[in-house]
């Protein structure tokens, strides 16, 4: 478990040794997206090797890549009501990617939780940020259940994901104190402000260690 950055020291990464790393020899990256897309653009300008943007439903992240020219995948849920197939829909997702031949895949505000089977035929691949310290305040709400708890400090977490929601291997945390007084967007904002920073420094990393990797096994 990697220490908590509490000092607010700019630029903080901190690594964890996990499975995750030397695994993407081909290094294609896809993002999956169904907002705006600030954290996609942050990943387009940080120059990754990006090959596919997939979408769950018509949002302006598409609208980013396509600007980028990077291909795009509308894999539309149908429903968003209980009736919904998400192992099936999971395997749609899987298609895509498999077929675009991706090896790496980053999490960017996707909002539809997926299946197990994408985390056993991306084992290790999947990477995730999430807006606060975990294992603190998972799930859709961490920025409000951050505020109404009361603590001093927030911050954003880059893991591994897993089948189960927010869990998995951190590769690293930066902290932001919590003014008094602070609303949920204004927080949210501050964050996404990290997140747009130490997001694309992790995807990074893992692509330049496996370019090594990869050379130095030819």
């Amino acid at each position: 478990m990697p220490q908590r950055i509490s000092d607010l020291s700019p630029r903080v990464l901190v690594p964890h040794k996990s499975s995750a790393r030397g695994r993407f020899r081909g290094v294609q990256i896809a993002v999956m997206a169904s907002g705006t897309g600030t954290i996609l653009q942050s990943l387009i300008e940080a120059e990754l090797p990006i090959a596919l943007v997939i979408a769950d439903r018509e949002c302006a992240a598409l609208t980013r890549a396509q600007e980028a020219q990077i291909a795009t995948s509308l894999v539309e849920r149908g429903s968003f009501a209980g009736d919904f197939d998400r192992d099936a829909y999971t395997e749609q997702v899987i298609t895509s990617l498999q077929t675009a031949g991706i090896d790496l895949v980053a999490m960017a505000g996707f909002g539809t939780i997926l299946g197990p089977a994408i985390f056993d035929a991306f084992a290790d691949r999947i990477i995730n940020t999430h807006p606060s310290l975990l294992p603190d305040f998972k799930g859709w709400h961490a920025v409000d259940d951050a505020l109404r708890a009361g603590v001093s400090e927030t911050g954003c977490t880059v893991h591994i994901a897993t089948a189960l929601v927010d869990e998995g291997p951190i590769l690293a945390q930066e902290a932001l104190p919590i003014y008094e007084g602070e609303t949920v967007a204004r927080l949210h904002e501050r964050i996404k402000e990290i997140e747009r920073r130490l997001y694309p420094m992790v995807l990074r990393g893992l692509v330049n260690e496996s370019k090594q990797k990869s050379e130095g096994s030819i």
